[in-house]
């Protein structure tokens, strides 16, 4: 049987690296990043929602009247903020071969997936949705006015000084994508780009948090669930 111990040792070995990403990114979760906006304290009575997929989480922001006047631009690419049903702007990061190609996980491709591991450049996404259920994967968390100010200025702050949609076609009939700052890799994922934004509005989350499942465990960590 040194055919089988071989092949046992040849398949450990290729799970090592597997093993430490996400044995690192657990350690991740619970180290915390200090939070970069001077907010101060504040009662924390407006909410934002993270939406938790099964490998990438998006930021919805409330539709007020800050967010229409700082996401107008939106509406001139097809996006309807003003639609008297949407109450919510989803907003999420990641990479362009990734993000704007597969519409399911069965449309991933070997060369999508590899060239999003290895550096691709970023693009954000934006759509709108009316009022949303309690749901286990909506994580509903409190914050304060000066916090989610801070918020938006960091989401825009890494969107290109035109603001000019890229000609692609959405996944939905309300959502669109536009250039954005960064790098997207294995150790700069959505999820990261997802922990900074929230660290830039003055909220304690995690150092590195490359998968959904880190990001979750620190927000629980770090007591933002309960808020």
């Amino acid at each position: 049987m040194i055919w089988l111990r071989r092949l046992f040792r040849a398949v450990t070995w290729a799970l090592v690296p597997f093993i430490l990403y996400f044995g690192v990114a657990l350690l991740g979760a619970f180290a915390p990043q200090s939070p970069r906006a001077g907010v101060g304290d504040a009662p924390t009575d407006r909410e934002i929602i993270l939406v938790a997929g099964l490998i990438h989480y998006d930021i919805l922001l409330p539709v007020d009247d800050a967010t229409l006047t700082n996401f107008g631009f939106l509406e001139n690419a097809g996006v309807p903020l003003r639609h008297p049903l949407v109450r919510w702007l989803a907003v999420g990061w990641g990479s362009e071969a990734f993000y704007t190609t597969t519409g399911s996980y069965s449309s991933l491709s070997a060369s999508t997936v590899l060239k999003a591991a290895t550096g691709d450049v970023g693009v954000m996404r934006f759509e709108v949705t009316g009022a949303l259920p309690v749901h286990p994967r909506l994580r509903r968390i409190r914050v304060s006015e000066a916090q989610l100010t801070a918020l938006r200025a960091s989401i825009l702050s890494d969107l290109n000084a035109t603001r000019t949609a890229l000609p692609l076609s959405g996944f939905t009939q309300t959502d669109v994508f536009f250039p954005a700052a960064g790098r997207f890799n294995v150790l700069r994922t959505c999820n990261v780009w997802i922990s900074d934004k929230l660290a830039d509005a003055g909220l304690t989350i995690g150092a590195w948090t490359p998968t959904p499942y880190a990001v979750t465990v620190s927000l629980w960590w770090n007591g933002l669930l309960e808020r």
